[in-house]
């Protein structure tokens, strides 16, 4: 089995992993075993008495490998549940000192996979904090919207949130050269960085299990939730966004293309940053007479992701939409950028009705720093007048020699 046996809990408890975690494990470990993620010391640090530590990220961005691999290190013994095992909810349902004091035995922490699935997890982790103060527990999570709720109010001040994303730029610089990563970015940019990608040899293995992973993982929780009626209407929806990538977007208009109220459209959209899908960037304004500011522009989290919805896998060559792709790449790795470094920053894109456009503003110390996205630099770029006369001269291009600066 993946996970040893621990103490005399049922096995099934302890073990409740899938056929498909197990398979995903073996075709991942020859690369992962390679690379450490960047939060794993922070990690380490955060497992404490009387804490709550969730990991969040999307389903595949490597969290139960992750576990794994912090299990090698924890000097206590633990138990693990999988949250979406029906013995799992069944026996933490009954909330009482005793039950739980028979699960835990003499186990030192917790751990508890894909904890939103388990009905009153908020109240039932509450209580597990309150009665065993000894215990150190650690809880992941694929979607944000169930846990917003269920792990909110009931553990305020004694959860810390930490989060997973698919391979980032700066994981990989610690075991590639500056001339791999550079000479693998057509791949980043076609099929993403999810971590299974990297074991995948072939073209049309790495279409078929991205496309599956967008249909029967990312979505999943989505689809299950009472009020998503009609999956069609949410994968429309992903298509649109997929082509307007790096535009601006309106929910009135997709509505109407949808057929569908512009109340659904936003309900749709935040369910899908919720669960580490899109991701949603809005316009600067200091109030210049000129600047669009109500508008909002998506981006995905993972261009393999973005590919699936576009149904376009072609090379690079063969593709009109390279600057799109590009921009979405450098802004989902600067995303994984910033959290990791613990930037304190706030994101946005800049236009004006005159046509003046900044892709990336990122205000930092309470400056402002401008930055445009370019696959090739085939000539020089120059900074908006307007831009530069009533902000900033912070001005830099991001392009294909240069991107590793920005990104690790």
């Amino acid at each position: 089995m993946l996970f040893k046996k621990v103490n005399k809990t049922d096995e099934i408890l302890v073990n409740s992993v899938s056929i498909v975690d197990e398979i995903f494990y073996i075709c991942i470990k020859n690369f992962m075993k390679y690379i450490e993620r960047v939060i794993k010391s922070d990690f380490l640090k955060r497992i404490k008495l009387g804490k709550v530590l969730l990991l969040l990220g999307a389903r595949r961005v490597g969290k139960t490998f992750f576990l794994n691999t912090i299990q090698e290190e924890l000097k206590e013994k633990f138990l693990r549940l999988n949250g979406e095992d029906i013995f799992t909810m069944d026996i933490l349902s009954k909330r009482t000192r005793k039950n739980y004091a028979d699960l835990i035995e003499d186990n030192k922490i917790l751990i508890i996979d894909e904890a939103q699935k388990i009905p009153e997890i908020g109240n039932i982790l509450k209580f597990i904090v309150d009665e065993f103060p000894k215990l150190k527990l650690i809880v992941t999570g694929s979607s944000m919207f169930d846990l917003k709720n269920k792990l909110g109010e009931p553990l305020t001040g004694r959860k810390y949130t930490m989060m997973l994303f698919p391979i980032a730029q700066m994981e990989l610089r610690k075991i590639q050269s500056i001339v791999e990563l550079k000479t693998s970015l057509p791949d980043r940019l076609i099929y993403g960085s999810y971590p299974e990608i990297f074991s995948i040899k072939t073209k049309q293995g790495k279409i078929e299990y991205l496309r599956e992973l967008a249909s029967d993982y990312l979505l999943k929780d989505i689809l299950t939730i009472e009020g998503v009626r009609y999956s069609s209407q949410m994968l429309n929806l992903l298509k649109l966004l997929a082509y307007q990538v790096g535009s601006e977007v309106s929910y009135q208009e997709l509505g109407k293309q949808l057929g569908i109220s512009k109340n659904t459209v936003e309900r749709y959209m935040d369910l899908l940053s919720k669960t580490f899908i899109i991701h949603r960037v809005s316009g600067f304004s200091r109030n210049l007479r000129n600047e669009v500011t109500k508008n909002i522009k998506w981006y995905f989290y993972d261009n393999g992701i973005l590919n699936v919805f576009l149904n376009n896998f072609n090379a690079l060559d063969r593709r009109q939409d390279v600057g799109k792709l590009w921009e979405n790449f450098m802004v989902s790795e600067r995303l994984k950028y910033q959290y990791y470094r613990r930037m304190n920053v706030n994101n946005y894109f800049w236009r004006t009705y005159t046509q003046q456009e900044i892709d990336w503003i990122e205000e930092r110390n309470s400056k402002l720093y401008a930055y445009e996205f370019k696959w090739r630099l085939n000539k020089k770029v120059h900074i908006p007048t307007l831009w530069k006369e009533n902000y900033s001269n912070n001005f830099k291009v991001i392009h294909s020699n240069n991107f590793l600066e920005f990104v690790s």
